[in-house]
């Protein structure tokens, strides 16, 4: 981490993604989300990327992905940003997590559609 670069602690990043700490330091805990530095006295310390990292895993939870789910596409990205990985594999990763997490989001859609239909009827009868 350069000089220039911002950094937060997790009080802030709780703030703006609005996990709590205690999901924070979780995901610190089994490796999904490692701050990118600490001060002297051991606080964490977070950037920019650390938070568009964490807001990637929030908006994976509501649509059912696990936490190796998330793991596995934040390792593709990754990937993805180096020059030596495998440019195909990679792409070929978030492909599939696309087309899935498309999928999770119609069968929610669906769903919706179901409360929507079940909500009108309830009114109908009260």
């Amino acid at each position: 981490m350069s000089g220039t670069d911002r950094t937060m602690h997790i009080g802030e990043l709780a703030e703006r993604t609005g996990l709590s700490l205690r999901t924070i330091r979780h995901y610190d805990e089994i490796g999904l989300l490692k701050p990118s530095g600490r001060t002297d006295g051991g606080f964490r310390l977070y950037t920019e990327p650390d938070l568009e990292r964490l807001l990637l895993i929030r908006r994976m939870k509501p649509l059912g992905f696990t936490l190796d789910d998330m793991a596995e596409l934040l390792r593709i990205i990754e990937a993805r940003a180096t020059v030596t990985a495998g440019t195909e594999d990679a792409r070929d990763g978030l492909q599939r997590y696309l087309a899935e997490a498309r999928s999770r989001r119609q069968r929610l859609q669906e769903q919706l559609a179901m409360a929507d239909e079940f909500i009108e009827r309830l009114t109908r009868l009260a």
